[in-house]
């Protein structure tokens, strides 16, 4: 009976994200956040709660996660991972300042406290790669100029949390400077290792992976990818992170065949996540906080725009790439609920929760709409500003001559 009742919620969840795909395709907008909503629906204080399937859900919102940035890394060799670090860094360091900070100030202004204060800016920092990922290859622009430099703000972010995670979690645990001290230096290891691996070894891995059997390349990239992913969440570290090298280390045919047959299942698991992250938040809890999220909300997207503005204006990108590059990092995602989560198992601070919940409900179905209209908007109030002449030479220049296109 409860296999029969499993089957049945889980088939009907299946069903309502492919109509609400096909909604969303024929309106050419981008279905995340419908499937929110569907997991409001469907969640805690929603319409019709599910019981027998949830587990199932979570676990195949995991999976979602760890598929959506295994596809990310596969559009990138290592080689293009060490070169964008090295020249995007500064860029990573604007996007903490710009971000991070807004929630800090936020959680002393609520009088929340130092701890709830660094969960909060890390809640505030940290876009949603899985989101914007999805984002990016529902608009058609894994291609364009810009999108190395959206990429290469990711990554540092989710390099950047193989640090702060392991901080957080020892300031909220309350250890002391020694055991944080040896989580943080775990974290780094791991991390290091993994990139290292990947940058020296990606041939052999990738010959190691190879195979002209569709089936048996599956099987071997998808169980090497969640295995991975398994062992660096296992050891503090971000199972996305450990999934996005995973995907930067291979190359070649295998990287071609992997993206080829992953991503069916890619879209699968990441509506489920979408739809999971929804059915944990009671819609009843909302309401005390939004007023808050909502300013924390607006602040935080404007800084964003200006980040990704800032960082692809400094790769030399047409202003109407650096538009795009700055809507597409508005969403928060994944990220912001686990180090919020962290926060609210210790007990740090009770609304601290509701408040990172709204916030993320509210970005991340403001995400894909700013992907997709900051540029028009952006270029409309620029014709507008001065009627009947042409628009800069900026808004059609591309990269500099130095740099080969990828597209627009």
């Amino acid at each position: 009976m409860h296999s029969a009742v499993l089957l049945i919620e889980f088939g009907s969840i299946i069903l309502a994200l492919g109509l609400l795909g096909r909604f969303a395709a024929r309106f050419s907008f981008s279905p995340i956040p419908l499937y929110l909503l569907a997991g409001l629906a469907f969640g805690e204080g929603g319409l019709l709660p599910l019981g027998a399937s949830e587990e199932f859900v979570a676990t195949g919102a995991e999976i979602g996660v760890i598929l959506l940035l295994l596809m990310l890394g596969l559009e990138y060799t290592a080689s293009d991972l060490v070169s964008n670090l090295k020249s995007h860094y500064p860029s990573g360091l604007v996007d903490c300042a710009l971000n991070a900070l807004p929630g800090a100030a936020m959680a002393l202004l609520l009088g929340w406290g130092p701890v709830a204060a660094v969960v909060l800016a890390g809640v505030t920092w940290i876009s949603s790669s899985g989101v914007i990922a999805k984002v990016l290859n529902d608009l058609g622009r894994v291609g364009n100029r810009e999108t190395p430099v959206i990429l290469s703000v990711l990554v540092l972010e989710d390099l950047a949390m193989a640090v702060y995670l392991p901080i957080v979690t020892a300031l909220v645990a309350g250890v002391g400077l020694a055991a944080g001290s040896l989580t943080l230096a775990v974290a780094l290891g791991v991390a290091g290792l993994v990139l290292f691996a990947a940058v020296r070894y990606g041939r052999v891995i990738s010959r190691f992976v190879s195979s002209d059997d569709p089936e048996k390349l599956l099987l071997v990239v998808l169980g090497l990818t969640i295995l991975v992913a398994g062992v660096a969440q296992q050891l503090q570290v971000s199972a996305a992170v450990g999934a996005f090298l995973v995907g930067i280390a291979l190359s070649g045919e295998a990287a071609e065949g992997a993206h080829t047959l992953l991503s069916p299942l890619r879209d699968l698991f990441a509506a489920i996540f979408f739809v999971f992250f929804g059915l944990h938040t009671d819609p009843a809890s909302i309401p005390p906080v939004i007023l808050p999220a909502l300013a924390l909300a607006v602040v935080t997207a404007a800084t964003k725009i200006a980040t990704g503005y800032w960082a692809a204006r400094r790769a030399g990108i047409s202003v109407k790439g650096r538009w795009r590059a700055g809507g597409a990092l508005v969403a928060r995602g994944e990220f912001s609920i686990v180090i919020a989560g962290l926060a609210v198992t210790a007990g740090i601070e009770p609304s601290l929760g509701p408040l990172a919940t709204a916030y993320v409900l509210l970005l991340v179905v403001l995400g894909p709409l700013t992907a997709r209209y900051t540029e028009p908007l952006a270029r409309w109030w620029t014709s507008r500003r001065t009627p009947g002449a042409d628009l800069p030479e900026q808004w059609t220049e591309s990269v500099p001559r130095s740099q080969t296109p990828v597209g627009d």
